[in-house]
C-alpha cells in the first residue's frame, strides 16, 4: 500500500476517521488516501474487534461522505473538540 507512511501521520490518519465529523474526502485531499485506503488502514492498524465497532459506527453515518451529509455542517470537527497544536509550547 504506501509504504512512506510514517507513524503520526498513520495516526493523524486513524484519528480522522474515528471522528463523526471528518469525511473521507477530507483526509483524501491531505492524505491522498481515498475510503478504500483508509478501510484497508484502519483493518491493518487496528484489532479486529476495534475495526469491527469503527466500521459499524462509519457504515451508516452520512457525515463521513460529502455528498450525503446533511445541510448545516459545514466543518470536519465539533465545535467544542480540543485543537491540536503541533508547535512546541515554551516552558516558563
Amino acid at each position: 500500500m504506501h509504504s512512506g507512511l510514517i507513524d503520526e501521520t498513520t495516526s493523524r490518519i486513524i484519528e480522522m476517521a474515528w471522528e463523526d465529523r471528518t469525511p473521507f474526502e477530507a483526509i483524501e485531499k491531505q492524505f491522498g488516501l481515498g475510503e478504500p485506503d483508509v478501510i484497508k488502514l484502519m483493518r491493518r492498524e487496528m484489532k479486529p474487534s476495534s475495526f469491527r465497532m469503527w466500521r459499524a459506527r462509519v457504515s451508516g453515518r452520512s457525515t463521513k461522505h460529502l455528498k450525503v451529509r446533511p445541510e448545516g455542517i459545514d466543518r470536519g470537527y465539533c465545535s467544542r473538540q480540543y485543537k491540536i497544536n503541533s508547535k512546541p509550547r515554551n516552558k516558563r
